[in-house]
């Protein structure tokens, strides 16, 4: 929550929140040695976003990478269209959501990459 990390024992526990905080769940957290892929990488700074007092901070960064993915995967402006606006809203979690969409739609590109050299070479 922010940037304070709260865990949970092996029991259930119900925790109520107050106030303007963001906030991730497990699930949606990815830790940097994990975005080990260029929209993996974008989750990643979307997510800092999402968690900073200064998202703007990340914003050269995250539109740096953008132009690069782009140019090597131009199907993916759809995506950074998403992305983008929900950015410029300044609704990060949302954002979070459309980049999650973004690296299932890279691990299709990557597959059927895979798939295409091991038919030429085979």
């Amino acid at each position: 929550i922010g940037e304070a990390v709260i865990t949970n024992d092996s029991q259930r526990t119900r925790i109520h929140i107050a106030g303007d905080a963001p906030i991730l769940r497990e699930k949606d957290i990815l830790q940097e040695e994990d975005a080990d892929t260029p929209c993996k990488k974008i989750y990643f700074l979307v997510q800092c976003m999402y968690l900073a007092r200064n998202p703007d901070e990340y914003y050269s960064k995250y539109f740096d990478m953008v132009k690069e993915i782009q140019e090597a995967a131009p199907s993916t402006s759809l995506f950074f269209a998403l992305i983008n606006d929900k950015i410029i809203q300044g609704v990060y979690y949302k954002a979070l959501k459309d980049a999650n969409e973004l690296i299932k739609y890279e691990a299709e590109l990557l597959k059927k990459g895979r798939s295409d050299i091991e038919q030429q070479a085979g």
